[in-house]
């Protein structure tokens, strides 16, 4: 198995859960539940699911000069990931977010962002030499779009494939499309991005296409249990998921891009990739949290063997 450098950049945050019998409805108050805080933010999940997943990974982004930042790095470091591109913020505190999840594993979540709104470009040069050594580098929306652009231009100028998750949604330039090899969706944020109701196969080959012609290279549309979408140069096809209990949902979106890039990193094909990230994905929901949720290489190729035949 071929091990390459995946870098992530992104947020970090302190999750703080409730698990209720339901999500409250506006102006509601539930009463009852419980409790728990774990680490999160989208960057960081996704770094720890792909170093689970059996990645050698950086991670570049900012955490507060308090408990949850020193927290959060030292829960990196346990999962062997390099964060000398982390930057502990002299002013403004470490993410946290606020979670509510519901029995069926739906989750409602509000984030502050703190210290993630402060990752700027110039973090991102001075990581330049470890961006352009890497097979992949995954990104998400948590932090400011300016540095998103520039460490994607960093890494599409040096070949990197650029793996981005564009969540939460925000209108994208074409010039950020461009410097993309695969944006990953899911139906609502594909909706967002492109004004499509993605409620069927051909409505989410109708979105992947606009925002092929956009510039993108490869688009896949995260379905949950149903599965991934994908379209690439090759035409389009339903990679069908896994059927587990959900327990908690908050973090799949996030093992899936983790573990996507270390098969890509790995040398396998797109298809054999999106599969081993549906199978991390898969496993992640049926643990609560969102690090803690992680899967181990090990669990995921043993699922895989496991479904060999379908």
């Amino acid at each position: 198995m071929r091990q390459s450098r995946i870098v992530v950049v992104g947020s970090s945050n302190t999750d703080m859960v409730i698990h209720g019998s339901r999500l409250p409805r506006p102006g509601e108050t539930l009463i009852g539940g419980r409790f728990l805080t774990a680490a999160g933010g989208k960057g960081a999940n996704q770094a720890v699911g792909a170093a689970r997943a059996g990645g050698k990974v950086s991670f570049i982004g900012r955490v507060g000069n308090d408990v949850f930042g020193k927290a959060a790095l030292a829960g990196l470091r346990a999962a062997g990931i390099d964060v000398r591109g982390v930057r502990r913020d002299p002013v403004a505190p470490s993410g946290v977010a606020l979670i509510m999840v519901a029995k069926d594993g739906e989750n409602s979540i509000a984030v502050a962002s703190g210290a993630n709104a402060r990752l700027t470009v110039a973090d991102i040069q001075r990581c330049a030499a470890v961006i352009r050594r890497a097979a992949v580098l995954v990104m998400q929306l948590e932090t400011p779009l300016v540095t998103v652009a520039a460490a994607a231009t960093l890494a599409s100028r040096a070949g990197v494939h650029v793996i981005l998750n564009p969540a939460p949604a925000r209108e994208l330039s074409a010039a950020l499309l461009k410097r993309i090899s695969i944006l990953t969706p899911n139906e609502t944020e594909a909706e967002i991005l492109t004004g499509i109701n993605v409620t069927d196969d051909v409505a989410a080959a109708r979105a992947a296409a606009k925002l092929r012609a956009r510039g993108v290279q490869n688009v896949i549309i995260t379905l949950g249990a149903r599965g991934a979408f994908v379209v690439d140069a090759s035409g389009e096809r339903l990679v069908r998921g896994f059927k587990v209990k959900a327990v908690d949902t908050t973090a799949a979106g996030d093992m899936f891009n983790g573990a996507l890039a270390v098969s890509l990193a790995e040398g396998k094909p797109l298809g054999h990739a999106v599969r081993f990230a549906s199978a991390a994905a898969a496993l992640s929901v049926t643990c609560a949290g969102a690090q803690p949720s992680a899967p181990s290489r090990s669990r995921i190729d043993a699922m895989l063997a496991r479904h060999a035949t379908r």
